[in-house]
Order: C-alpha cells, then sequence, then structure tokens
C-alpha cells in the first residue's frame, strides 16, 4: 500500500464488523483460486500475516490490530516482514503452508508476485486473502486484471482517500490566495502499485474541478521519502520559476520528500501546500509550532486493517463466510491542530 520495492520476481508470470467499518460494494460471492478447496476449521485456527516493510509506522499498526483481534478471537497468528523483498514473498507463503496455517494475509512487496502466490496458496489448500495492495491470479499488473480476477482486499479506497487528499488541498490553495499561473501540483508515487494509483488520480479530478487550469507534474518515485525527495528536487530544479507548490502522493513518504525538497530549495513553508496520506510522517512535523509545508494529511488507521483482515479471514475458515471483494476501513483529515485528538500514533 505505500513503499514498494521496484524488484520484481522472474518466477512470476506476472462487515462489516463490531470496528464500525463500512464494505465496500460487491456482487455477491467472492473468491481466490485456492478458496474453493479450503474446509471450514473445526479446530483452532491459525493464520500468518505477510507484511512488506513491516517496520514502518503504519504496518506496525496494523500487525497490532491484528494481534489484538486473533487474541480476542482465540487465533494463532504469526506475523512476518517481508521488507520491500519480493523473492521472499514466496518461499514465506511455502513456508506458511508447511507448518500448516490455514489462511495466509499478505501485503506484497511487488504486486507481480500475484500470480504465483495465488497458485501456492492453492497448491497448499490455503485460504489467501490481501490487506492493503492488491494483487491478480492471472497476471503481474492488478491495473490490467478483471475484476474477478483479483483476489480479494482488506483496506481503504484509494479513490476515496485520494478525492478527500484533492479536496483538501484545493481547500489549502484557495485560503492561500494563489492564481492558477505562479501554481504547480506535484503529483507523486510508485506508478506500478495500483492502489496508488487511484489515489492520485482521484486527488487530481477533485482538485481540478475546484481548481481548474493549474498544472500537474507527475514524479514518478519508489514511495520513500528519500526517493521522493530526489525526484522532486529535479522537477523543482528544472520549474525555478514556479512560486507556489501544491504536493500530494500516494503516501506520507511521497509529499514528506517533497516537502523537504522544496525547504531544501529555499521555498518557504507559506508557499508549500503539501497533503499527506497517511499521517505518520505528517504528525512529526506538528510536533512543534514551526510553519511547515505539510498543511495536512489523511490519517488512515493500520490497526483498523489488520484487525478487520483477520475477522474476515476467521469468518471464513471458522465459518465459511464469502470473502468481500473489497471491504474498506474510515479515514479521517487531520491537520496540526488536530492530530492528536483523532488518535494519531507519531513516533
Amino acid at each position: 500500500m505505500f513503499r514498494s520495492s521496484s524488484r520484481r520476481v522472474a518466477a512470476a508470470t506476472g462487515l462489516l464488523l463490531s470496528l464500525g467499518l463500512s464494505t465496500a460494494c460487491s456482487s455477491g460471492k467472492t473468491s481466490t483460486a485456492a478458496d474453493d478447496q479450503v474446509a471450514k476449521v473445526d479446530g483452532k485456527i491459525s493464520i500468518t500475516y505477510l507484511q512488506k516493510q513491516g517496520d514502518q509506522e503504519y504496518f506496525i499498526g496494523e500487525a497490532a490490530g491484528a494481534k489484538a483481534k486473533a487474541a480476542e478471537l482465540g487465533i494463532d497468528l504469526k506475523v512476518v516482514n517481508l521488507g520491500n523483498d519480493a523473492n521472499k514473498t514466496v518461499s514465506e507463503v511455502q513456508s506458511a503452508i508447511a507448518q500448516k496455517t490455514n489462511g495466509v494475509i499478505i501485503v506484497v512487496p511487488d504486486p507481480a508476485v500475484g500470480p504465483q502466490v495465488v497458485q501456492t496458496a492453492k497448491d497448499g489448500k490455503v485460504a489467501l486473502l490481501t490487506s492493503d495492495d492488491q494483487i491478480c491470479t492471472t497476471g503481474p499488473d492488478p491495473a490490467a486484471c478483471g475484476k474477478a480476477d483479483l483476489v480479494p482486499r482488506i483496506g481503504f479506497s484509494g479513490a476515496q482517500m485520494g478525492e478527500e487528499v484533492g479536496k483538501r488541498a484545493a481547500a489549502e490553495f484557495a485560503k492561500a490566495g494563489w492564481t492558477t499561473a505562479d501554481t504547480r501540483v506535484v503529483s507523486a508515487w510508485k506508478q506500478d502499485v495500483t492502489v496508488c494509483g487511484d489515489r492520485v488520480a482521484a486527488a487530481k479530478k477533485a482538485f481540478d474541478a475546484a481548481v481548474p487550469g493549474v498544472k500537474t507534474i507527475d514524479v514518478p518515485t519508489d514511495n520513500t521519502p528519500t526517493g521522493a525527495q530526489d525526484k522532486i528536487a529535479a522537477t523543482v530544479t528544472a520549474n525555478a520559476g514556479v512560486k507556489n507548490w501544491v504536493i500530494w502522493g500516494c503516501n506520507d513518504e511521497n509529499v514528506m520528500g517533497g516537502v523537504t525538497a522544496l525547504a531544501n530549495a529555499g521555498v518557504k513553508p507559506a508557499n508549500v501546500v503539501g497533503v499527506g496520506l497517511g499521517a505518520y510522517l505528517a504528525c512529526k512535523e506538528w510536533q512543534s509550532d514551526k510553519p511547515s509545508g505539510m498543511k495536512a494529511a489523511l490519517f488512515i488507521n493500520g490497526k483498523d486493517v489488520g484487525a478487520l483482515a483477520v475477522q474476515t479471514m476467521y469468518d471464513k475458515l471458522k465459518n465459511g463466510k464469502d470473502f468481500p471483494a473489497e471491504a474498506f476501513a474510515p479515514t479521517t483529515m487531520v491537520d496540526h491542530t488536530s492530530w492528536k485528538t483523532a488518535g494519531v500514533t507519531c513516533g
């Protein structure tokens, strides 16, 4: 969902519940390639949660939420940090199957591993559910995948999140009193991650509806702060005459990298509107009264997603309940005045 390795695997062919969350539209029964072979579990359930970038604040929260829900339901849960290693993904699925797990929940470092992960789960007769990022059963690119071939996913709606970011960026633009002629938008994301594309496209649509005529510069990044900083710094240098900057991206990392790049280039915070997505880095800018180009961020709570993913897997394994095509957790827009009361965890 967030930072993602650019490496691909050569072998790859490519509710709601008591949490108070809401479910996406679904056309009915949804199953992965493995689900039809998955039997109900009469005894204790074992689940393996494989996460990319498990040391990132969002995914730490996601793991905590998953563990809390597993403890509540009496589930044996193992959480594995895949880091950015796409090659490790399939081997860890194989390891989980060898250890007799009943279900695998996965956040892939690279969507290209999708078909191989699905086949491995199918061969091992374990239930497969994704969280955060999508994978396809038939090819490496979820964006080119038919809806019926997408593995069921628990996470956030990229379109809804992007729309909120775009609306807030437009509001900040209006509040600043800028003109379209002296403003540029930087839209930064890792361009092979489907959910990232959904977010930035929706942000642009919402912003343009409110503020038509501002030129948008698309900046491909690796979804990390340093990677985004380097790419956006080059963009700023190439557009030295621009006075005001709006920045959005796939995640907080992209926006924070952009805010830092602009600060290093001598652009004052008053001339920057950064709207993050995640809030786990944005909040660090708000821990003091020092002005920042990070004006707001959409808070997404990983704990909710982790808990919902475990509950959804439990319902499948214990009760035979079909996975929804997608299930979404809520989001909240925060800024320097509201992030603490919203419950943002800021490391």
